[in-house]
């Protein structure tokens, strides 16, 4: 509708999300792309979801960020681990600027021996929601 009651404007943002499967398994991969997010867009959050554990014989981590902060939004998440971990947002969520944001999620492998591993990347944001 257009009002909620009689005088209060009905109007807000759709949360849209954008989802990837992250290789987990073997060597480290860097820059995996997990989302495009459009220009002007406030990132509410950013989600890595381990669903089969790694198993390489060193450690295991994720970071999720941007081209120029590789861990803005994720910062060295365990993925010898179940589990699901929320970002902790820093500026480049509040508003991605006048330009699309590449999401990017690395994966470093202590000794790159892994044959395990499954993870999904979700970056959810309200598009057009510039708040600049």
């Amino acid at each position: 509708g257009t009002t909620i009651g009689t005088n209060i404007a009905n109007v807000g943002q759709v949360v849209m999300s954008q989802s990837v499967k992250v290789d987990i398994i073997g060597a480290s991969h860097l820059n995996q792309v997990c989302a495009v997010v459009p220009a002007n867009s406030q990132i509410v959050d950013v989600i890595l979801n381990v669903t089969t554990v790694n198993n390489d014989s060193g450690t295991a981590t994720v970071s999720i960020g941007d081209s120029t902060d590789d861990n803005a939004f994720i910062s060295l998440a365990n993925v010898k681990a179940l589990g699901t971990t929320h970002g902790t947002l820093d500026t480049e969520a509040t508003d991605v600027g006048t330009t699309d944001l590449e999401v990017f999620a690395d994966f470093v492998a202590g000794t790159e021996d892994g044959s395990t591993g499954a993870a999904t990347a979700t970056v959810l944001y309200m598009q057009n929601n510039n708040l600049s």
